[in-house]
């Protein structure tokens, strides 16, 4: 079974390279981002993208560069970072995990004595350090999820939370990567997930890529698919899961917990616990990224709507967390009532992924 590698450090270290993933699954292409303005654009325009790919190739791009600097006072380089972090900060506001990468590359830089050379290697052991974690994270929740799939289960999910969404096995494709390669049969449905088709361009390809069976439907289709008593269970990604446990993920989400509710189907979510945002106390308060009108008004070059026509395009929804059956997340999984006021507590500065108080 091959699974990807959406993100790491080029073979000299001295860029990010990424799957360019606006390009799949057409062509397969990495890149090499070698600037900090190939990070920011990379990031901005979905080369690479998924919450924790996203929150590492952020705390990479602090890195690329820099070596060019070395020699340069200590506080000059120490600008140099801070300005980079704020740019890539900048990039897209919803997911947590990017500025909680960049906030602990800044805590490092402050932890970190000596001259710009020190800082340059300690930064990139730190950018390092949460590629590691992200993969060891992603292992965790399939080993926690799995145990949720039985033999032929049929599960639907949303958008792309799999390889290409993170440094390893993915967040909601992980336990189904596990199921694969411990021979539990599982069919997999995937929605579209308009208007950018992250679930038919990047989750059908990596799960066909994987020998996993996967069915690709439009957006609308679910609520019949599940009326026929054709799906068991679904499991999504989150890019930011606040203190009570609303969820924010790609749009359309949270009209497929809806419709899963009607149908007394199961709805997990699938996160690491560095999504989940004790400093967010409700989904009222996550700030939802609005998106080019082009993306909905255009497929590729042809214009599907007219240019007077008004777009919205939101990219994300929020799923309030009594339509959410359970959060899967490295640690354990969590089940309702929610309460994720203590989750940043139990992590010392400059930790990635640990344990956290559960919910009951």
């Amino acid at each position: 079974m091959e699974i990807i590698r959406a993100v790491r450090w080029s073979d000299d270290g001295r860029a990010v390279r990424i799957v360019d993933q606006r390009l799949l699954p057409e062509h397969y292409v990495e890149r090499d981002l070698k600037t900090l303005d190939d990070v920011i654009d990379a990031i901005r325009t979905l080369a690479v993208r998924g919450a924790p790919a996203i929150g590492i190739a952020g705390a990479m791009g602090v890195v690329v560069g820099l070596d060019r600097h070395i020699g340069e006072p200590r506080a000059q380089l120490a600008n140099r970072v801070h300005a980079a972090a704020a740019a890539i900060r900048a990039t897209r506001p919803t997911a947590v995990n990017l500025p909680s990468a960049l906030d602990r590359m800044l805590r490092r830089l402050d932890a970190t004595a000596g001259d710009s050379q020190c800082l340059l290697e300690a930064l990139r052991a730190e950018a390092t350090t949460i590629l590691d974690e992200d993969r060891e994270m992603c292992q965790r929740i399939g080993e926690h999820g799995v145990a949720l799939l039985s033999e032929g289960a049929r599960v639907l999910t949303h958008c792309n939370a799999g390889a290409l969404a993170t440094g390893g096995i993915g967040t909601a494709l992980a336990p189904l990567y596990l199921a694969a390669e411990r021979g539990i049969r599982v069919e997999v449905y995937v929605n579209e997930t308009r208007p950018l088709l992250q679930g038919s361009r990047l989750t059908a390809w990596e799960l066909a890529r994987a020998g996993i069976p996967v069915t690709v439907l439009t957006d609308g289709m679910t609520a019949s698919l599940m009326q026929a008593r054709r799906i068991d269970l679904c499991i999504v990604g989150a890019d930011r899961i606040a203190a009570n446990g609303d969820v924010a993920n790609k749009v359309g989400t949270y009209a497929l917990a809806i419709v899963a509710r009607h149908h007394a189907i199961p709805f997990y979510v699938a996160a690491p616990t560095s999504t989940l945002d004790p400093a967010t106390p409700s989904g009222d308060s996550i700030a939802i990224e609005q998106r080019a009108p082009d993306e909905v008004r255009r497929i590729g070059d042809v214009l599907t709507s007219p240019d007077e026509a008004c777009v919205y395009n939101p990219a994300f929804d929020v799923t309030p967390a009594a339509l959410v059956s359970a959060i899967v997340t490295d640690v354990g999984v969590h089940r309702p009532p929610y309460d994720f006021t203590l989750a940043s507590r139990t992590r010392p500065p400059l930790a990635g992924t640990r344990p956290l108080a559960t919910s009951p």
